[in-house]
């Protein structure tokens, strides 16, 4: 009877010790997700600041006062404004060259044959 009680008291001391380990274990976690929800917090309120100041910095009159401040940019006035005319017939579509290098393989060497080019 004696071993069986002292079998019994080591199984009894093993649980209390996993039961001691689960719980520091849930505190430690426990306190990973607090930690990560702070940093939520504060990762949000800064999202929040960046989009107010990138709306800030996007106004129309803001990007207006620094093209005539620094660029020295004026506003557009019909006394400014040149037309140019060009004679029906005096100019050519003309297709662009085909960079050898993007145009690798069988199915661009048909394309390119064609008259007109590819577009």
């Amino acid at each position: 009877m004696n071993r069986l009680n002292i079998f019994l008291l080591m199984i009894v001391m093993g649980c209390a010790l996993s039961v001691v380990n689960a719980t520091n274990q849930q505190r430690q976690i426990f306190i990973q997700l607090q930690r990560a929800q702070s940093q939520e917090r504060q990762l949000q309120q800064d999202y929040s600041q960046l989009q107010y100041q990138q709306s800030a910095l996007s106004k129309t009159s803001r990007i207006e006062q620094i093209a005539t401040a620094s660029l020295k940019m004026q506003a557009v006035s019909t006394g400014r404004t040149q037309y140019l005319t060009l004679d029906p017939g005096a100019a050519k579509a003309e297709d662009a060259p085909i960079p050898t290098s993007a145009a690798s393989g069988s199915a661009a060497a048909p394309a390119a044959s064609r008259k007109g080019g590819v577009r």
